[in-house]
């Protein structure tokens, strides 16, 4: 141990990314003397340490990629997210606070109460968790993690067998011999696999049924980043520590298992450098269906909490539909895969509804509070914002864009098609149709075909969709113009503004910012203007609209036409938007920043309701009732207004 810290004390003295720094005793000392490291209250909240020399060491080994506090007297996350060089260099944000970002005026803060779960789950000690049937399934792609895993196995509380996937044979005869030398290790099976499944199909393939055997396992895969051009491994750091590397925490882990025989699944909350919106289906609802078929699993929430990155505790008895099957690398797709919208994709998001499908609950641990809990609004947590922290978060661009709809402009009873809807139900009145819902099915069965006869490359206009109408329905073109000037504006008499957005808009072009709209919508440019005018934008803007420029942002054609725009100025952007894929994950696709801003019928599911939320397709009745209830709490797109 002395020889441990010596080292660590060593490399601290040389120079990283630059930057000289004493030894760590040296800092130790500042740290206790300027209260910022607090030994007694660090101990309270992540475990006990011999000394407090070892809890100030594990607070700087674990604070450059995790969010633990030092005291109540300096915030982690705050110093890494406002200094991100900090963050990617690696340094422990305390360590380079005393002694550069305090001088540089370096943004920082006190600890921050981002969020505090409702329940604590406290470990019991017992005589029996230590028993349990414990497998750890580890698949390495990187040679060097051997050493990582096997290091964290060498601190493991219990025995355990350990199940191997490695990406080539010297990876397995590495992994076989580093493994059996380690004494808590039991057994160690090992097999070469192929490079297809990812982490989820070679051990689904070689040890799915074998793992039903077992009263726990852990599952863990060797993850690389890359930020700046360089490997990064704090997301892996981050989780590795706390499934398997944290004595304190993995024992708390098996304790709690051993207890609630209720619980099934456990993992970290969501990695704090992630974007806000990870918690989220995204694109990938398509690709669980069939898990969706065979289960019986209820994927209609947009947000969910699930092991982001497909690492976990499970007792495999709440996996067993997954586990019990046999699997052919066949089953999975094939190499390279997209960054996201894939069965496997879909495959982890699905871990938590099986588990709870099959009668068990997950469970997680928060990291700054140092706290296991089954709440599960920390998916949220994010998304906590007054009007004003949005404002300071957009002050420092010079373009700052917007999506239209549900982002500055909502609709008074939220539902999108409710506009044909009221169009139907005069049509159906003239006997033109034998129902609203009638009229609604056709009108976008035109807008359909449509898109299928541009190859869904570009967007369709609603005269485009109109002229289709006239024509699938046997009449004049003059006739559907009328229905489409009316869908348009029985539309427009419903949309109303987002008043704090609103009033964001008008703040930021008093400062002299320049404001753009971009929207992927049917209507016309100028119908579009004209909802702007309606909702009270009066400032100067630039306007995209997808019909009129035929790009879409989900397809990311508008992203590239307007990062071609913002290659010939030297001002800096970002853009804001409520669509989790076309604003935001496909947006930071193309390189340029974004803030996801909630959906309202997103802010009312994650709010604790339901209803409405949960019809595909509501009744008249229910858009009526629920409707204005969303559109209302939807009006501000964050919690904290």
């Amino acid at each position: 141990m002395k020889r441990n810290i010596k080292n660590l004390a060593r490399g601290l003295q040389t120079k990283i990314e630059g930057l000289a720094y004493p030894s760590l005793a040296k800092a130790y000392k500042l740290a206790i003397k300027s209260g910022l490291f607090n030994p007694q209250w660090y101990q309270e909240h992540y475990g006990s340490f011999p000394s407090n020399w070892l809890a100030f060491k594990d607070y700087i080994k674990k604070s450059s990629y995790a969010n633990v506090n030092p005291s109540p007297e300096f915030d982690t996350e705050t110093y890494l997210r406002c200094n991100v060089d900090v963050y990617h260099a690696g340094i422990s944000p305390l360590l380079h606070y005393m002694y550069h970002g305090r001088n540089e005026g370096r943004a920082w803060s006190r600890a921050l109460p981002r969020w505090t779960p409702k329940d604590n789950l406290i470990p019991k000690e017992s005589g029996s968790w230590r028993g349990q049937k414990i497998a750890i399934v580890l698949h390495v792609f990187y040679a060097d993690f051997v050493g990582r895993f096997a290091g964290s196995l060498e601190k493991f509380p219990t025995s355990v067998d350990v199940f191997v996937t490695a990406a080539t044979k010297e990876i397995a005869e590495t992994a076989t011999a580093t493994f059996n030398k380690i004494t808590k290790v039991n057994k160690v099976k090992v097999a070469v696999c192929e490079n297809r499944g990812r982490n989820f199909g070679p051990f689904l393939v070689h040890f799915g049924k074998e793992l039903l055997a077992y009263d726990l396992m852990c599952h863990l895969h060797s993850k690389k980043s890359l930020y700046s051009g360089r490997e990064q491994t704090q997301w892996f750091d981050y989780q590795n520590q706390f499934l398997l590397g944290d004595k304190h925490v993995t024992s708390s882990v098996l304790r709690l298992f051993d207890e609630h025989k209720e619980l099934g699944l456990y993992y970290p909350t969501s990695f704090w450098m992630m974007p806000a919106w990870v918690n989220h289906w995204t694109c990938n609802k398509p690709f669980a269906k069939e898990f969706v078929d065979e289960w019986g699993v209820d994927i209609s929430d947009n947000f969910l909490t699930y092991p982001v990155g497909g690492m976990f505790w499970a007792r495999p008895a709440a996996l067993k539909p997954l586990l019990e099957k046999t699997y052919q690398y066949d089953d999975f797709p094939e190499e390279p895969l997209p960054n996201d919208g894939s069965k496997l994709h879909a495959l982890e998001r699905i871990l938590g509804p099986l588990t709870e499908k099959q009668g068990f609950q997950q469970f997680y641990y928060y990291p700054p509070l140092g706290r296991f809990t089954q709440d599960k609004t920390s998916i949220a947590t994010s998304y906590y914002k007054p009007a004003s922290s949005l404002l300071g978060d957009l002050s420092g661009f010079d373009i700052i864009s917007f999506d239209v709809f549900d982002t500055v402009l909502r609709r008074k009873y939220y539902e999108p098609d409710y506009a044909k809807y009221l169009l139907g139900k005069e049509l159906t009145k003239e006997n033109v149709f034998e129902s609203p819902e009638d009229f609604v099915a056709a009108r976008n069965k035109a807008e359909l075909t449509c898109r299928q006869t541009k190859h869904f490359q570009q967007d369709v206009c609603i005269t485009e969709i109109y002229t289709q109408l006239a024509r699938d329905v046997n009449v004049a073109n003059k006739t559907t113009e009328d229905w489409m000037n009316k869908e348009f504006y029985f539309d427009l008499e419903m949309s109303l503004p987002k008043d704090e957005m609103v009033e964001i808009v008008k703040q930021l072009s008093q400062e002299g910012k320049e404001i753009w709209f971009i929207t992927d919508i049917y209507y016309t440019k100028q119908q579009v203007e004209i909802m702007l005018r309606k909702i009270g934008i009066a400032v100067p803007y630039r306007l995209f609209v997808s019909s009129d420029l035929g790009k879409r942002k989900d397809a990311g054609t508008m992203w590239s036409h307007i990062k071609g725009l913002l290659a010939e100025t030297s001002k800096n952007y970002i853009h804001v938007g409520d669509n989790v894929r076309s604003d935001a994950q496909i947006c930071g696709d193309f390189g340029l920043q974004n803030i996801h801003i909630l959906n309202p019928i997103d802010k009312w599911k994650l709010a604790g309701f339901n209803k409405m939320g949960l019809l595909d397709v509501p009744t008249e009745n229910e858009t009526l009732k629920w409707g204005p209830q969303i559109s209302n709490l939807g009006r501000y797109p964050f919690f904290g207004e």
